[in-house]
């Protein structure tokens, strides 16, 4: 029994380890409470139609008006923390985060220019007021698990009609390093396929799409206008969870032996 023990504990380091090397490494700023959430308001959360979110779903601070617009029309497949203490300390994550994002140095000041049509490497990219975006951008990774996307936008960020945010040489495992630090409000249009995590620091609205990411709003509302599939990238599994599955699955091993 002790051998099959050390075994499922070897086994557990190792698959931490093979987390540490693969997309997961060197986040530039950590969720922390708030990795688990797909959508977070400040002040409500409100939906129409069909929308998935793949992950929690939440409001705080306590006071929060409502989260609506969920069963039928809407799902989250996480679970609902309503101004509870699991949502306060997943906008103090969030407020932490913020702060690093904002506080990071520019690779490059892109005031004035439209997003869509660029091709963007690894970097800091700052807007002193508000950023567009209408076609497509490219996040180049240049096979780099390390790499990461920081976009600091002054004020507002608003996507056209079917635009789209697209990744080219992803390292295997995937990539998740992708950050929109948002001054005040951010908006995606129509049939929009966003990539990253939005932290605004006011609301957010969503007309419809996917969203590959988490849309985190601080101070106000998370509005969902139209059906979105929300999906939180890179949630990595906390240690004593890997751990407990593998001594679960040794414990039926040998109750099956038993009989």
């Amino acid at each position: 029994m002790k051998k099959e023990i050390l075994k499922v504990l070897f086994i557990c380091l190792l698959v931490l380890a093979m987390l540490s090397i693969s997309a997961y490494a060197s986040p530039p700023v950590d969720l922390g409470a708030a990795a688990s959430f797909g959508v977070l308001g400040g002040q409500a959360v409100t939906n129409t139609g069909n929308t998935v979110i793949n992950g929690d779903l939440g409001i705080w601070p306590n006071g929060a008006s409502s989260i609506t617009g969920f069963y039928p029309a809407g799902s989250y497949t996480g679970a609902l923390h309503a101004a509870d203490g699991v949502a306060q300390d997943a906008q103090s994550a969030v407020t932490t985060a913020y702060g690093i994002l904002a506080g990071m140095t520019p690779t490059e000041n892109l005031t004035g220019q439209d997003l869509g049509g660029k091709t963007l490497t690894s970097g800091v990219y700052k807007f002193d007021s508000s950023a567009g975006l209408t076609g497509t951008l490219t996040l180049d990774v240049n096979n780099n698990p390390d790499a990461y996307f920081v976009f600091q936008i002054g004020s507002t960020l608003t996507t056209g009609t079917g635009s789209s945010v697209v990744m080219i040489n992803v390292p295997d495992g995937g990539f998740c390093n992708k950050y929109w630090q948002v001054g005040s409000s951010a908006t995606l249009g129509t049939g929009t396929d966003f990539m990253g995590n939005i932290l605004a620091l006011d609301s957010i609205s969503l007309n419809g799409g996917t969203l590959y990411g988490r849309a985190l709003a601080r101070n106000a509302a998370v509005n969902i206008y139209a059906a979105e599939t929300i999906t939180p990238q890179c949630v990595i599994p906390e240690p004593a969870t890997i751990c407990l599955l593998g001594l679960g699955a040794l414990s039926l091993l040998r109750r099956k032996r038993s009989v």
